[in-house]
């Protein structure tokens, strides 16, 4: 049995899948494009995606947005399929980079890391942007929705519904994370039945995107049968080629054992999951990282009191330098053990998929 299609509104992706915006700069055009060349929905990470320009420190906003523009007009001229963009609700810049992306009229944006309670408000006439937050929580729905019909009269496209096992920042506490009630499956059963109501009264429906922990086309078959309309994937696709982070990024996840993928306090005030090394053991033991703020990219972080700057350490990691950094990753992380292609990747999932529908 072949993967189902994917549509949002009137895109339509011939798989499931999106793949997560992972940044800082780990989804760029190279990875999205390649992705939306194989029928899924290739996403670019805004997070601090200027950070390598010459004047980011002097000129943030300029910086990030200039960067931000030439990956999707590169996205756009290696694809003819969709590209969509992640951007985190706790940035500096947040208003500024949904605006550009609007302006280079983006198939999809995915906000998270806090309730994008603002998003329709920057739709431009015309405009074709699809607007997809992530949530944790059947209330997080109601909510968004609620805000956006009073003010906006606009209802989400769709909604990605990030469970516990996702890498990087995650929408839930820390003594949720090992909670059963708040297993993936639990919590898109949840954010359905909150959002169909919701949907039902305006004749309509809402996608749900299920994401965190998604490894193997069996877990996609489980959660399209639970209801959910695709899924989000990010770890798998940084075992790829295409990936845009470097090799040392990548042979992080091949050398991770279960036990490494560990739980941190993230300066951006949110729990996240990361590969642990030598310089995430030195921040848990307290040993301070100075360093003065040089983009103040998150709203949330206070340079004061934060052990380091994850922008940097982020960005470090990139390009495979882990003395002062580290790598986000899944809980599954551990069990990637090869580089493979986008192609191949897919091809894989759908295999797996068609296996677990018999």
């Amino acid at each position: 049995m072949d993967f189902p299609e994917l549509k949002i509104g009137d895109l339509v992706s011939r798989i499931p899948i999106i793949q997560g915006g992972m940044g800082v700069g780990i989804s760029l055009a190279g990875l999205a494009s390649a992705v939306a060349n194989e029928g899924g929905m290739g996403v670019i990470a805004a997070a601090m995606i200027g950070i390598d320009e010459p004047d980011v420190t002097v000129n943030p906003t300029e910086a990030n947005i200039r960067a931000l523009k030439r990956e999707i007009r590169k996205a756009r001229k290696l694809t003819d399929g969709i590209i969509g963009v992640n951007i985190m609700v706790a940035m500096t810049h947040y208003a500024d980079l949904v605006r550009a992306s609007i302006e280079e009229a983006v198939d999809i944006i995915i906000s998270g890391a806090g309730l994008p309670m603002d998003l329709p408000g920057y739709i431009i006439n015309g405009a074709k942007t699809k607007l997809v937050p992530i949530v944790s929580s059947g209330r997080a729905a109601r909510l968004i929705c609620r805000k956006w019909l009073a003010k906006y009269n606009y209802l989400p496209d769709a909604f990605v519904v990030e469970g516990p096992k996702a890498g990087g920042h995650l929408g839930l506490k820390k003594e949720q994370i090992d909670d059963p009630d708040y297993a993936l499956d639990k919590l898109v059963k949840e954010v359905i039945e909150t959002v169909k109501s919701i949907a039902s009264e305006r004749n309509t429906t809402i996608p749900v995107i299920a994401a965190g922990g998604i490894f193997t086309g069996a877990d996609i078959h489980e959660m399209l049968n639970l209801g959910a309309a695709g899924v989000q994937m990010g770890t798998r696709f940084v075992a790829t080629h295409e990936c845009d982070a470097d090799p040392g990024f990548k042979q992080t996840y091949l050398d991770a054992k279960k036990e490494d993928l560990v739980i941190i306090k993230s300066p951006v005030g949110l729990p996240g999951r990361a590969v642990r090394n030598r310089f995430l053991d030195e921040v848990e033991n307290g040993n301070k990282k100075p360093f003065k703020c040089p983009y103040q990219c998150v709203k949330t972080c206070d340079p004061t009191r934060s052990p380091y700057c994850i922008a940097l350490a982020l960005a470090g990691a990139k390009k495979g330098k882990f003395k002062n950094g580290f790598a986000f990753a899944g809980a599954n992380a551990y069990r990637i053990n090869e580089i493979i292609s986008v192609k191949e990747l897919i091809r894989s999932l759908q295999m797996e998929f068609s296996q677990s529908c018999f």
